[in-house]
């Protein structure tokens, strides 16, 4: 009983083992993510500060002034002062007030002092000032934007127009506007002021500390791994540990996430890599074409096409690795197969090819018209040419699988091809027909080169995709068929 339960204890210790490494993996990459979404954060801040600023305007202002060096802006700070006080001032002693009036003064100084200063550029934000000229000349009717503030803040215009929907208009149009400038620090090496370090440095330490583990751990338990492997073993680790270039993060983050199966990518790497691979062998697939036929164009130019089809040794240049003459021994393989398998099978047309020569010769002659009409031989005829034909084939093939069994007409065969050969590469010199047949045949392969490129080009990878998955889903159709079977 002891013995036996022992392989069950080492099972369970293993499975505990596995349980907990997952469970520490999944718990480290949900660190990771959240130190990512954290460097997001980061990141996005400067550019969407508006954005969150409607959105969380407390922590938004907190994160600025901890991690940004990011502070309130003097003048634009002191412009909604002003603009606040005159709405206290109105709800005391109304428009028309003496004291409202002093106000208005100010506020009109103060505008065209924005305008022509512009307290937004500091922070790259003179976008927003001119979103505010241009809504203040729109609601003004004027051409100029001091001209729009000058009328704007006058006791006729905010009793004509109506002092309620006047200071409305500024609040919900103008002063968030403003109010989202702000002044940044500047640090000792000349940039603005960052201190998410501050934040990034905790984690920063625990991934360090993960990575010697894993580095100890690799080397120890893979002998013969040193630690310049183990390193390399999880070689994306080492961009959580950078102080710069933060975003290159989104890579050991999405690989942890696989790895430890809070998320399933596998999906969305197999696309990706389907669509590189695809793209990449149309383009191999072009090249290695073309480049093919570039040596082939380059061996008929040069004259080593010519010299290898017409001289009987292939050329000195043409190295034979086995003795043996290849083009003889593929005609003499295709000679056997076409006298003891094709013809015997294809007698009866070939028969019937002959039947009609030769009734057709036979009825062009005078004499054997004559013997036609004569009574019983025009069946005598056709019974006369279908044994001639008949005896013809037979003859013919009993003939040529003589010559190929008898030695003899084997030589005699050989020769034959021989003298072919000879004939044929003596003849095709003469004339120009052998410059017009390379002139020719690099035209063909320039055709079939920019043919071939224009189709492949023309071919979709997604389409490509699409035909490969149906072929995919054919053999594997089949497959599980014979599995079943």
């Amino acid at each position: 009983m002891t013995i036996q339960s022992q392989p069950k204890k080492i099972i369970a210790s293993e499975k505990r083992s596995k349980f907990k490494r997952l469970w520490f993996e999944k718990l480290m990459a949900a660190i990771v993510l959240l130190n990512f979404v954290l460097v997001l954060f980061d990141l996005s801040y400067v550019p969407w500060r508006d954005f969150y600023l409607v959105q969380a305007p407390q922590f938004t202002q907190w994160y600025g002034q901890q991690f940004k060096g990011i502070s309130e802006e003097r003048f634009t700070v002191h412009y909604l002062d002003k603009v606040q006080a005159l709405e206290d001032q109105v709800a005391v002693s109304g428009v028309q007030s003496p004291q409202v009036a002093a106000l208005l003064d100010e506020l009109q100084t103060v505008s065209a002092q924005m305008v022509n200063e512009d307290p937004f550029q500091g922070a790259g934000k003179s976008g927003t000032l001119e979103r505010i000229k241009h809504r203040m000349r729109e609601r003004l009717d004027r051409d100029s934007a001091k001209e729009a503030f000058a009328v704007f803040w006058s006791q006729d215009y905010l009793t004509e127009a109506g002092w309620t929907e006047s200071i409305e208009f500024f609040n919900q149009e103008i002063s968030p506007l403003i109010a989202t400038n702000y002044h940044r620090q500047i640090g000792f090496d000349g940039n603005p002021l960052d201190r998410f370090w501050r934040i990034d440095l905790w984690f920063t330490g625990l991934f360090a500390l993960e990575f010697l583990a894993r580095t100890i751990y690799l080397s120890r338990r893979y002998q013969g791994t040193s630690w310049l492997d183990a390193v390399v073993w999880r070689w994306y680790d080492l961009l959580l540990l950078l102080p710069f270039w933060r975003w290159l993060r989104i890579i050991p983050t999405t690989v942890r996430l696989n790895q430890s199966n809070l998320v399933d990518l596998d999906p969305i790497n197999n696309r990706i890599i389907r669509s590189l691979v695809a793209g990449v062998a149309v383009e191999i697939t072009e090249i290695v074409v073309v480049r093919i036929i570039d040596q082939v164009q380059d061996l008929i130019r040069q004259g080593e096409a010519t010299r290898w089809l017409l001289s009987p040794d292939g050329g000195r240049r043409y190295i034979d690795i086995n003795g043996i003459n290849e083009i003889e021994a593929i005609s003499g393989h295709l000679t056997q197969v076409l006298v003891y398998q094709v013809l015997p099978k294809i007698r009866p047309e070939v028969e019937a090819v002959l039947q009609h020569v030769v009734s057709t010769a036979l009825g062009s002659s005078a004499t054997f018209s004559r013997l036609q009409n004569l009574p019983g031989m025009k069946d005598w005829s056709q019974q006369l040419t279908q044994r001639l034909v008949s005896d013809v084939s037979e003859n013919s093939y009993h003939a040529m699988t003589q010559v190929l069994e008898d030695e003899t007409g084997s030589k005699l065969m050989k020769q034959l091809m021989t003298r072919f050969g000879e004939l044929f590469r003596s003849e095709i010199q003469q004339d120009d027909t052998l410059e017009e047949i390379e002139s020719l045949s690099i035209a063909l392969l320039d055709e079939i080169k920019i043919n071939y490129i224009k189709r492949v080009e023309a071919e979709d990878v997604d389409v490509l995709q699409e035909r490969k998955k149906e072929l995919y889903g054919v053999t594997q159709g089949v497959s599980r068929g014979l599995l079943t079977d």
